[in-house]
Formats: C-alpha cells, sequence, structure tokens
C-alpha cells in the first residue's frame, strides 16, 4: 500500500515535487490537482502524477499528506474547502512564502488530528536563471543541492515535523528546520522586496516624463531588473505575500532605503571614494554569495549526500507514529 500524496497546484514547485516522487513510485500514490484542468492533465502526461482529480475534496479525502503548493492569495480559501474532508492524522503542508499566517489559518481552520507543517524550497542553483515558468519549469532535480526550510507551529506532531524532512531528503534537498518568524524576516528580505524593488522601477520610469525615448534604449540592465514581474501571472499573490508580512517587509524596505539614501548622500556631496566603497562591497557581496549557492556547502544544513534516505517502511513509521497519538475511543 502506497502513501497517498496529493499535489494542489501544478506549477514549478508542485510539478516538480510530482517528478521527485516519482522515482519512488513504489512508496507514493501521486494525485494532482489544480484550477486549469488543462494544466492537471499535461502533469499526468508528463508524469508528474499519477492520477487527475478535478474536484478538490476528492482529491483529498484519502490523503495521507496534502501539498498546498499554491499563490499566498489562495492559500486561506483552499484550506477552508479542504479541511473538513481531510482524513485523521493527515498532514498539510505548504510551500508559500510567509509561514506564520498560514499557520495561523491551520491552526484555526484545521479539525483537531490533522497536522500542518510550513515548506519553502530553496531549489538547484542551475536553475535561478532559467526563463521557463509554470509547470513548463518543472524539474524531476529542481531542489538537488537545494534545501527545504522546514517551520511547525508549537504543538506539532514530532512525527509529522520528521516526515517533512524525509520529503526534503527524497526530493534531493536538505532539510533545514527554522522558526516560522525566521524563515517569514528571511524571505521578506530576498523574495519579497526584489519583487517590490522591481515594481518600484518600473512605477519610476514607465510613462513617466522621458519614457518615450528612455523606451526605445532601456537594455539587460532595466530587463533583468524588472524581469521577476514577468514570472507573475497578476499581481494578488505578491499583494498578500506583502500584507500579510507587513512588518518584516517595512524593516527589508527600510535598510533599503537607507541603502539608496546613503549612495544619493554620496553622489550629492561628489564623494567619489564613499561611493566606490559602496559598490565594491555590494559587488564583492554578491560574488561570494554566488560562489557560496553554486557549492551549496552551507554550515547550516547537512549535505544531502551524507543523509540517508528513509526507506519507505520508516516514512510509514512516521504516519503510524501520528495515528499512535489518538487515543482509542473507550
Amino acid at each position: 500500500m502506497a502513501i497517498q500524496v496529493t499535489i494542489v497546484g501544478l506549477g514549478q514547485i508542485g510539478g516538480s515535487i510530482g517528478l521527485a516522487l516519482g522515482q519512488h513510485e513504489k512508496t507514493f500514490l501521486r494525485l494532482g490537482h489544480d484550477l486549469d484542468a488543462s494544466i492537471t492533465q499535461k502533469a499526468k502526461k508528463i508524469g508528474a502524477i499519477d492520477r487527475t482529480m478535478f474536484n478538490l475534496p476528492s482529491a483529498i479525502r484519502e490523503a495521507d499528506v496534502v501539498i498546498l503548493s499554491l499563490p499566498m492569495d489562495q492559500i486561506r480559501a483552499t484550506l477552508q474547502v479542504i479541511a473538513q474532508d481531510l482524513k485523521d492524522q493527515a498532514v498539510v503542508l505548504d510551500t508559500g512564502p510567509v509561514k506564520e499566517a498560514v499557520a495561523a489559518w491551520a491552526g484555526e481552520l484545521l479539525p483537531t488530528g490533522r497536522y500542518y507543517v510550513g515548506l519553502t524550497p530553496v531549489i538547484n542553483p542551475v536553475y535561478l536563471h532559467a526563463l521557463d515558468r509554470g509547470l513548463d519549469a518543472a524539474r524531476p532535480d529542481l531542489f538537488n543541492h537545494g534545501l527545504l526550510a522546514i517551520a511547525s507551529p508549537a504543538g506539532t506532531a514530532s512525527e509529522a515535523i520528521k516526515l517533512a524532512a524525509d520529503l526534503a531528503r527524497l526530493l534531493g534537498a536538505a532539510p533545514l528546520f527554522v522558526d516560522p518568524l525566521e524563515i517569514d524576516s528571511l524571505m521578506a528580505a530576498t523574495h519579497i522586496l526584489p519583487q517590490l524593488v522591481a515594481a518600484a522601477l518600473l512605477n519610476a520610469t514607465v510613462d513617466q516624463p522621458g519614457w518615450h525615448e528612455a523606451r526605445k534604449i532601456a537594455g539587460r540592465a532595466y530587463a533583468e531588473v524588472t524581469g521577476i514581474t514577468a514570472q507573475m501571472d497578476d499581481a494578488d499573490p505578491l499583494l498578500t505575500s506583502a500584507i500579510l508580512s507587513r512588518d518584516n517587509v517595512i524593516r527589508s524596505m527600510d535598510g533599503l532605503i537607507a541603502s539608496l539614501q546613503a549612495m544619493r548622500n554620496d553622489l550629492a556631496q561628489g564623494d567619489a571614494q564613499a561611493l566606490q566603497g559602496r559598490l565594491r562591497r555590494a559587488f564583492h557581496g554578491r560574488n561570494e554569495w554566488w560562489k557560496q549557492r553554486q557549492s551549496a556547502n552551507w554550515e547550516e544544513a547537512q549535505s544531502t549526500s551524507e543523509v540517508k534516505t528513509s526507506a519507505s517502511s520508516e516514512i510509514f513509521g512516521r504516519l503510524l507514529g501520528i495515528r499512535r497519538r489518538t487515543k482509542p475511543k473507550a
């Protein structure tokens, strides 16, 4: 009997999880659901899922593990839809960029005996500059040489957390255990803020005086900085993420504004030496980060090559361990 995993949302992350789990076909039965029926069919065609399910409650009713790989603006509504149909001791995972909010929603909406654990995927560095989007960008090795940050609310069953760690290793990633508040702060600075910066630059240039001519000469630098917006279907997921992590985003914005203001002051005062120092520090910092990101040899996480991947029986044991927490009725 295989572990049933239902993946809700079959974009790059959801599709890649399905493809990676497909390498363990004796362990998992993969069900897939997406609002776009054509994407669900395509996911089955490329081998990302075993079965397509167009009715969401039916898709999760027998699932041992439910993975919500959805934009932030869809997660709460999806939890509301599936909550009452989750079977006893099911584990719900999500891959959104804001964990405290989702943990609060799960605590509010999920019935007793269902568990939530938050996941933040850090992808294989070879795909950081890939231009494909959605399911077309799904790869079975998307998480190799990456991390899977695991954030769980207080009181979560240890077996559910260990199951998430097992999943990380099966995907080829190293598990990294983090506090929800900590990962939200990190994601605000490295995921949400860059998208807001791109939007700010566009608003500062597009349709502004001089844009009629500027648009003709805008080149690689402009395209690369603003290109992240081309990966968005619409603004709602970013809007929701920014609002839900408002305090973290504002702190990151304040740091960026202070950095820009310092450069502005250097320019206004004609202090080339000070500005040169700031630019050199930035160039060095980026180069060092890129080398580290490519090597993926983080001190905080153990290399997946050094970690034994759990056998099928061990993963079943996680689920059985959770179930034993429920006392039999007298």
